[in-house]
């Protein structure tokens, strides 16, 4: 492929004249051509349209040039290199790291993050805690990828190490392969290891086989670098504004904590509570015109899914709604399961409509969901501290950091109303968007499972504090 690659680059240096600066070509064309990934990590297209860090970076970017975004979607990384070399794209954004081969062909620009690369196994398999004891395992890793180049330079120091690359799947494909036992051994990057450890909680990381590894935006060496230099400034000023920072927060925010035990009892919870109630939150999702595996991951972070759960302080029911504010929804039985479903739906759609409009998705949903858990004024009042502070308070990021300031009387004594335990709505908050995640990704090719025999109510209906640390609405 490296001699393939070379007969291409110097064939298009030998039959034509010098091509002007990419960014000449990319203002006077009115399109910035970017070939990325098709993955979570960088890009993705759902009825909701296209998402994805690297979409949103590089969307941000092609406004400030004032262009049109055209993006060319690969499903596999040893397609971008071409890509690029032959002039189809100006430039790739696909969560790529800088490796020596690919500096042959290609230059970088300037670093926007850094990954860890994991040796990944699964549980009861026998944790590797050095190369000599991976050389009898099979490993498999994703053709033309870094870690292709990681394996070959451990290889000259280990001659009997070997591995299958595969062109035909992508990271998340083998990090299933090992928890399905088709393979032993994979080397993934952190980000796509903390997406899917949440699916397949049984994988471990072995051990690193590199820290730090910088990530950054590629584009083709056969043209000036002005494209390059802009993006630079671009990315320079993103990082000093936050914006870096809250792209990363709004992909991979939920994914920090980790729970092994939670997300064992919370997939098979999903297999034998679920069921029941799940048409009740489609339908309350249709009404509301809110995501039903949202309200479901609410209701499960509120009550495990159990229609009878009573907290000490006196919330109930599914999506556990004190007596006032079932009250405000008129509901008579808190106990009912499709009257807290369709009430927690409304209260939550209620809060939604509070947050201010100049807050964007996700980061308003995000607040809402703080809302519904601490009471919309909290909310308000963390605003305030932000805005104190310098920040931005239409930013979850921001806010996350100002709640917990709400239980410290330097600053609860300042605001409107007072103090709260302002760290429980930022772990709410961050347990809901691990278990939506997760849901998406359990309906993703599945249609409803069946209901066979009793709903699993067996744990004990009233919840301690350490069941449900929060207080809601």
């Amino acid at each position: 492929m490296r001699v393939l690659l070379i007969i291409m680059l110097a064939g298009l240096i030998g039959t034509c004249s010098s091509p002007p600066p990419i960014l000449e070509q990319v203002l006077e064309t009115g399109q910035l051509r970017v070939v990325t990934r098709d993955s979570p990590t960088s890009y993705t297209v759902s009825p909701n349209g296209p998402s994805g860090p690297e979409y949103d970076l590089v969307q941000a970017f092609a406004d400030e040039l004032g262009v049109a975004l055209v993006i060319e979607s690969v499903t596999s990384v040893s397609e971008i290199m071409p890509k690029l070399i032959s002039g189809d794209a100006h430039m790739a954004a696909a969560g790529l790291s800088i490796t020596a081969n690919r500096r042959e062909f290609l230059n970088f620009g300037h670093p926007y993050k850094s990954v860890n690369v994991h040796l990944i196994y699964k549980l009861g398999t026998g944790k590797p805690r050095s190369v000599e004891d991976i050389l009898d395992r099979s490993i498999e890793v994703v053709a033309g990828s870094s870690h292709v180049d990681l394996l070959a330079s451990l290889q000259s120091a280990y001659p009997e190490l070997s591995w299958t690359e595969n062109a035909d799947v992508e990271f998340a494909d083998l990090l299933t392969k090992v928890a399905m036992d088709e393979v032993d051994l994979t080397v993934a990057d952190s980000p796509d290891f903390n997406i899917q450890r949440h699916f397949y909680p049984e994988l471990r990381i072995a051990m690193d086989l590199e820290i730090g590894d910088p990530i950054a935006w590629a584009f083709p060496k056969r043209a000036a670098d002005s494209l390059l230099a802009r993006a630079d400034q671009f990315l320079i000023s993103a990082e000093r504004s936050g914006m870096l920072a809250r792209v990363q927060d709004r992909y991979y925010g939920h994914t920090r904590k980790f729970d092994y035990v939670g997300t064992r009892s919370f997939i098979r919870h999903y297999e034998s509570r679920l069921p029941r109630y799940r048409q009740m939150f489609e339908q309350a999702g249709r009404e509301s015109r809110v995501d039903w595996r949202l309200l479901a991951a609410i209701g499960y972070q509120e009550s495990h899914w159990r229609s009878h759960a009573v907290s000490p302080t006196g919330v109930r029911g599914i999506m556990m709604l004190t007596q006032d504010t079932a009250d405000y929804l008129r509901i008579d039985d808190r106990l009912d399961p499709k009257s807290s479903i369709f009430g927690g739906a409304r209260y939550f759609v209620r809060q939604t409509e509070r947050v201010a409009d100049t807050v964007d998705e996700p980061d308003r949903t995000w607040m809402a969901l703080a809302a519904y858990n601490v009471g919309f004024n909290h909310v308000k009042d963390a605003r305030m501290i932000v805005e104190w502070e310098g920040g931005d308070p239409d930013s979850w990021i921001d806010l996350r950091k100002a709640l917990p300031l709400l239980a410290q009387r330097k600053w609860y004594s300042r605001v409107p109303y007072g103090y709260a335990r302002g760290w429980e709505p930022v772990l709410y908050v961050s347990n809901i968007r691990r278990y939506y995640n997760i849901l998406k990704w359990l309906t993703a090719n599945e249609e409803p499972p069946e209901v066979e025999g009793p709903v699993d109510e067996d744990e004990p209906l009233i919840l301690t504090e350490s069941d449900r640390p929060e207080e809601t609405a």
